[in-house]
């Protein structure tokens, strides 16, 4: 499984969804570089990606990435606009998406935006609920099922997880209801 965690819409602008990889972390130096938390495996795939739609408030802003690189356990990212530390300071905390056609196929594997919305049922067609989000595990990803109440599913293939459809927008475990 890929993993990505939320996607949004940008409303009006007709390219569809988002897919959030990251966020600002914080503040690189003095020359307008930001610190950036990526969800990406390895972290600095994030950089192969622009432009960047940065979430500040209720709204999406289109940010072109110039440059970055990985430094330690964080992504640090130069965007063009950005040329000093207090225009970097007014994108802290701002989440870090990108359309998803911007990603590539998932070969055998499923970004866990994709999965968010999905209808879960079990094999005997009993409806669980629908995937809330997905979370990482050291073991497995394990699926976040709200329906009468919230379930976690290992994301354990052909033992519990028996299909996905997306294009039927449904996932077929093999659950008991009552657990």
């Amino acid at each position: 499984m890929i993993d990505s965690q939320v996607e949004e819409h940008i409303e009006g602008d007709g390219s569809g969804r988002l897919v959030t990889l990251g966020r600002v972390s914080g503040l690189h130096g003095v020359q307008g570089w930001l610190k950036i938390f990526s969800d990406t495996r390895p972290r600095e795939n994030i950089l192969n990606y622009s432009p960047w739609y940065l979430q500040r408030g209720q709204g999406w802003e289109k940010w072109t990435l110039e440059k970055g690189r990985r430094q330690g356990k964080l992504v640090v990212a130069k965007l063009q606009g950005c040329n000093d530390r207090e225009s970097a300071r007014e994108l802290m905390d701002a989440v870090v998406a990108v359309h998803r056609s911007q990603l590539p196929a998932a070969q055998d594997a499923y970004y866990w935006s994709d999965l968010e919305g999905l209808k879960v049922v079990t094999v005997q067609g009993a409806e669980l609920g629908r995937v809330s989000h997905l979370f990482e595990t050291g073991a497995n990803d394990v699926l976040v099922v709200r329906g009468d109440r919230e379930r976690l599913l290992p994301w354990i293939w052909e033992q519990v997880i028996q299909d996905v459809d997306l294009a039927q927008g449904r996932i077929t475990v093999d659950w008991d209801p009552e657990f």
